[in-house]
C-alpha cells in the first residue's frame, strides 16, 4: 500500500508542512540575546577591551599564561570559520528545512526547560556548599596565607557556579550547531557524500573546538584571577603550589551539569527511540525515521539533546577535571621536591590543551570535499577518511608534547625528567588510540564480533540478546588491560624522572600517571569532532527520510549514520579510559587533602577493615543501582510512547495511507515532561551518597577513637565505585554499539535485510541496547568523576 501511495503522488509534502504542536520560544540565553542587540562597533570595542583586561590579568600571572590566553583567542576565530563555512551551505528543498525547524524548536524548548531545572539544581546545591564551607576547618596552609573560612566558602561557590555556567554553555554550544548542521549534511547526500561527510565533520569540529577552549579558557581565567586578587607568592600569602586546590570547585560544577545533562537528555532520547522503533519498525513494518511514525519527531530531537548537548557538557567536565587534578599533583610535587619555579609543572595541562586545539584544528581540516558533483566511489570508507584526519591529529600530537615536556618540565634539579615524562604522555596517546581502536573493533559491522551478532538474530530475539550480553561483558578484558599497563608504566616513568623529595624518596610517579593521562586527552578536539558527528549523520538520516528523498540519498545517510554509531562508541570507550585515569588522579589528591585536614597521615586504605570493606560494598552498589534507575526511568518514559504511538495508529488509521498526520507534538512533550521527571532520583543518589556514608561513619569513628574512619570508608567507596563504574560503562556501551550496528549490518541486506525475522530480532536487540549505551553507559563515568570531585570539595565533613 505504502509504495502505490508513493508512486501516485500522495504523500505529506502535498500538505503544508506545520509541526505548531512541536514549536516554542527560542532558547538563546539571555546574555547572547543581550549581545545581539548592542552595536557590532560598540560589541568589537567591548570586546577588546575585555580581552585586554584578560592579558592583564594573565600577564600578571606567568607568560605561560598569556600563551594559553593566545592561543585559545585563536582557536575561537577559527570555531567562528567553522561556523560561518557550515552555515553557508543550502537547506535543501522546503520539506527538509520545515522538519529541521521542527526539529530545532523542540530541541531548544526542551534545552531551555531541563538547563532551567538544572540551575535551580545548582543553586540549591551552592547554598550547601557555602553552609558547609562557612563552618568547616582550615588547613595550617590556608591559615598561614590568611585565608578565612568565608573567603574560602565563597572562593568554592564561585568556582562550582562559573564551572556550572560553563558547562551549560559547552551543552548549548553542542545543541546549538548540531540543529542547524543536521539539515545541511542531508541537503548534501544529494550531490555528494564526501561534501556531506566534510559538512557534519566541521560542525562537530565547531562544537569541540569551543569545548575544549572553554575547558582551558575557564580554569585558566579562575586561576589567573585568584592568583592575582590573593597576592600567591607574595610575602604573607598562599603559596602557588597549593593554589590549583581552590579550582576543585569549579570541575564539581560542571561534573555536576553534565551528570545531570547526560540523564535528562539520554532518558529523552532513547525513550523516543526504543517508542519509535518498537511500535514503527516491529509491529507496523514502516522503515526508520517515517514520517508516519507519530514518535519520530522526538526521536530526532533526542539526538541533538541526548548526544549533542549532553556530550558536549561531559567532554567539557572531562577536560577541566583532568586539568585541574594534573595541576594538584604537579604543585604538590613541585612543592615536595623543593623546585624553584613550579609554575612549569602547574601550567602544563593547560599549555597540552592549548596544542590539542592547534593539532585538531588540523585534523579537521585534512578532511575535505571532492570537486566531482557527482557520488564518491562507493570502495572509499567515511571510517577510513576519519581515521585518518585522526592518525594525523596523534602524529602531530606526539610532536607538540614532546616540546611542551621539553619547555615546562625541564628542571637542573632533573635534568632527563623531562623525557620521562614525555614518555608518560606517549604512553597516555597510545593508550587513548587502543581504546578508540578496540571500541571500534568490537561495535563496527566490519568487523567479526558485530557481524556474529547479526547472524544470532536469524535464530531468534533470545539469541540476539545473549550474544549481544556476552559481546558486551567480553569487550570490558582488553580496555582494562590496556588501562592497567598504562598507569603502571606511567607511575614507573615518572619515579624513575630523578625528582625526589627531601628525604631522597623518588616524588614522580603520580604526577607521571597524570602526564599520561593529558596525553590521552592530547586529541581530545578530534575526538569530540568524531563523537559530534554522529548525531548529526543520525539527524541528516532522518530528514532525509522524513522529506522522502530518493534511495540513493538515503543510502549515503545510512553509511555515515552507521559510521557515526562506531565514532560513538569509539569516543565513548575513550571518555571512559580518561575518566579511569582522571578519577585516579583525583583519588590521590582526596587522599593529601584529608592528610592536610586532619594533620595526620593517610597513605593507604585497608580494606580488610570490615567498616572500610562495607564502604567498597556500597559504592559498588552504588554503580548498579544508577544503573538500574537510568535504565528504568528510560523503560518507563518508552512504555508511555509505544502507549501513545499505539494509540495514534488507532484512532487515526489514515496515517497509514498518508492521508492524517500524526501529532509528532504529543510524543515529545511524553518524552521531555518524563525525562526531566526521571533524571531527579538517580542523580539525587550520586550527590547523596557519598556525603552520607561519609557523615554516618565519621560520627561512628569518632565514637570509637578513629578520627579517620568516615574518610577512609569513603576512599573505599570511591575505589570501589570507580572500579565497577568502569567495568559497567565499557560493557554497556560497547554492547548497545554492537547490538545498534548489527542491525544497521542487517539493513544492508545482508541475513534477509529489512523487515525479515533476522531484522525484527536485531531491532530488539537494539531496543535493549539504548539505554545502555546513550543513558546509563554515558551517565556512569561521568558519575565516576562527580563522585572524586565531590568527595574532594567535601573532604572537611568527613574528618
Amino acid at each position: 500500500m505504502m509504495e502505490a501511495d508513493m508512486e501516485s503522488g500522495r504523500s505529506y509534502q502535498e500538505r503544508p508542512r506545520t509541526f505548531s504542536t512541536v514549536r516554542s520560544k527560542s532558547s538563546v540565553p539571555l546574555a547572547f540575546r543581550l549581545l545581539m542587540r548592542i552595536n557590532p562597533r560598540a560589541l568589537i570595542i567591548l570586546s577588546l577591551l575585555v580581552f585586554s583586561g584578560v592579558l592583564y590579568v594573565g600577564a600578571s600571572t606567568s607568560p605561560i599564561v598569556v600563551f594559553v590566553f593566545c592561543i585559545c583567542t585563536l582557536s575561537l576565530f577559527f570555531s567562528l570559520y567553522l561556523t560561518k563555512w557550515v552555515l553557508a551551505k543550502d537547506e535543501g528543498p522546503p520539506e527538509m528545512s520545515e522538519i529541521s525547524d521542527a526539529i530545532r524548536d523542540g530541541a531548544e524548548g526542551f534545552f531551555r526547560t531541563q538547563y532551567g531545572t538544572i540551575s535551580k539544581m545548582a543553586l540549591i546545591l551552592a547554598f550547601v556548599i557555602l553552609g558547609i564551607y562557612l563552618f568547616r576547618a582550615t588547613t595550617p596552609q590556608q591559615e598561614a596565607s590568611g585565608l578565612g573560612r568565608a573567603t574560602l566558602a565563597y572562593i568554592t561557590v564561585a568556582s562550582f557556579l562559573l564551572g556550572a555556567l560553563c558547562s551549560g554553555i559547552a551543552g548549548f554550544v553542542g545543541m546549538w550547531v548540531s540543529v542547524r548542521a543536521n539539515v545541511r549534511v542531508s541537503s548534501a547526500a544529494r550531490r555528494s557524500a564526501r561534501e556531506a561527510l566534510q559538512i557534519a565533520v566541521r560542525a562537530g569540529g565547531f562544537s569541540a573546538i569551543v569545548v575544549v577552549c572553554m575547558a582551558v579558557f575557564g580554569v585558566a581565567i579562575l586561576y589567573s584571577t585568584f592568583y592575582v586578587w590573593l597576592g600567591v607568592d607574595s610575602p604573607g600569602s598562599m603559596k602557588v603550589t597549593d593554589l590549583p586546590l581552590l579550582l576543585v570547585g569549579y570541575g564539581f560544577g560542571a561534573s555536576f551539569v553534565a551528570l545531570f545533562a547526560q540523564l535528562g537528555g539520554g532518558i529523552y532520547t532513547k525513550a523516543a527511540d526504543v517508542g519509535a522503533d518498537l511500535v514503527g519498525k516491529v509491529e507496523q513494518g514502516i522503515p526508520e525515521d517515517d514520517p508516519r511514525n507519530p514518535a519520530v519527531i522526538a526521536d530526532l530531537v533526542g539526538d541533538n539533546v541526548g548526544d549533542c548537548a549532553a556530550r558536549g557538557a561531559d567532554l567539557f567536565e572531562s577536560i577541566a577535571a583532568e586539568i585541574i587534578s594534573a595541576m594538584i599533583l604537579g604543585g604538590t610535587m613541585a612543592q615536595r621536591c623543593k623546585i624553584e619555579d613550579p609554575s612549569g609543572f602547574i601550567l602544563f595541562p593547560l599549555v597540552v590543551h592549548s596544542f590539542d586545539l592547534v593539532v585538531s584544528s588540523v585534523g579537521i581540516l585534512s578532511i575535505r570535499g571532492t570537486r566531482d558533483s557527482g557520488l564518491i566511489s562507493p570502495i572509499e570508507d567515511p571510517m577510513a577518511i576519519m581515521q585518518k584526519g585522526y592518525s594525523i591529529t596523534i602524529m602531530l600530537a606526539v610532536l607538540t608534547f614532546g616540546a611542551s615536556t621539553r619547555w615546562l618540565l625541564y628542571t637542573e634539579q632533573a635534568p632527563s625528567a623531562w623525557l620521562n615524562f614525555a614518555l608518560c604522555g606517549l604512553v597516555g596517546i597510545i593508550t587513548a588510540y587502543a581504546f578508540v581502536w578496540i571500541s571500534k573493533y568490537y561495535t563496527d559491522y566490519k568487523h567479526e564480533p558485530v557481524r556474529l551478532l547479526a547472524l544470532s538474530s536469524s535464530t531468534g530475539h533470545g539469541t540476539n540478546i545473549i550474544a549481544g550480553v556476552s559481546l558486551g561483558m567480553e569487550s570490558t578484558a582488553l580496555p582494562v588491560l590496556v588501562i592497567s599497563v598504562a598507569i603502571i608504566s606511567a607511575y614507573w616513568l615518572g619515579q624513575t624522572s630523578g625528582l625526589v623529595d627531601e628525604s631522597g624518596n623518588p616524588a614522580g610517579g603520580l604526577f607521571g600517571t597524570a602526564v599520561a593521562t593529558m596525553g590521552m586527552l592530547s586529541t581530545a578536539g578530534y575526538v569530540l569532532t568524531m563523537d559530534m558527528f554522529g548525531p548529526i549523520a543520525d539527524n541528516a538520516g532522518g530528514i532525509v527520510e522524513m522529506s522522502q528523498q530518493p534511495e540513493s540519498v538515503r543510502e549515503i545517510t545510512d553509511v555515515l549514520d552507521a559510521v557515526g554509531n562506531t565514532t560513538k562508541a569509539t569516543t565513548k570507550g575513550f571518555a571512559i579510559g580518561s575518566a579511569g585515569l582522571a578519577s585516579f588522579l583525583l583519588f590521590s589528591a582526596y587522599m593529601d587533602e584529608v592528610a592536610s585536614f586532619a594533620q595526620l597521615p593517610f597513605k593507604e586504605v585497608d580494606i580488610a577493615v570490615p567498616e572500610i570493606f562495607v564502604g567498597g560494598l556500597l559504592g559498588s552498589m552504588l554503580i548498579f543501582l544508577f544503573s538500574a534507575w537510568a535504565c528504568s526511568a528510560v523503560g518507563k518514559t518508552a512504555q508511555e510512547v509505544v502507549n501513545e504511538v499505539r494509540r495514534q495508529f488507532i484512532e487515526r488509521p489514515g496515517i497509514m495511507d498518508y492521508k492524517e498526520k500524526p501529532d509528532y507534538g504529543r510524543c515529545v512533550a511524553i518524552v521531555a515532561s518524563a525525562s526531566l521527571r526521571e533524571m531527579i532520583k538517580p542523580g539525587a543518589l550520586a550527590i547523596i551518597s557519598p556525603m552520607a556514608v561519609g557523615v554516618v561513619f565519621r560520627i561512628l569513628g569518632h565514637s570509637t577513637g578513629r578520627p579517620l574512619l568516615g574518610a577512609k570508608v569513603v576512599a573505599s567507596l570511591l575505589m570501589f565505585a570507580t572500579v565497577a563504574g568502569i567495568l559497567m560503562a565499557l560493557f554497556m556501551n560497547t554492547a548497545g554499539g554492537a547490538w545498534d550496528n548489527a542491525k544497521k549490518y542487517i539493513e544492508t541486506g545482508a541475513l534477509g535485510g529489512k523487515g525479515s525475522e533476522s531484522h525484527k530480532a536485531a531491532v530488539t536487540g537494539d531496543t535493549v541496547g539504548d539505554p545502555f549505551k546513550d543513558t546509563a553507559g554515558p551517565s556512569l563515568h561521568v558519575l565516576i568523576k562527580m563522585l572524586a570531585t565531590i568527595t574532594l570539595v567535601m573532604a572537611p565533613i568527613f574528618l
